[in-house]
């Protein structure tokens, strides 16, 4: 039988601020490629260090 003192508090909704990061920059590649997909170029900002225009 489980109780609930023996077992942790897990909330999936609480994310570390790396994982946070990481599903922001997933978010984003998927907007690009979507956007592109519909021929609008929003391309990166950055190559290899250095800013492009978009």
């Amino acid at each position: 039988m489980l109780r609930g003192e023996d077992t942790p508090l897990v909330r999936p909704y609480v994310l570390t601020p790396a994982e946070r990061r990481e599903r922001r920059l997933r978010r984003e590649r998927r907007r690009v490629l979507w956007l592109a997909v519909h021929g609008i170029d929003v391309g990166p900002r950055w190559i290899h260090g250095m800013k492009v225009a978009a």
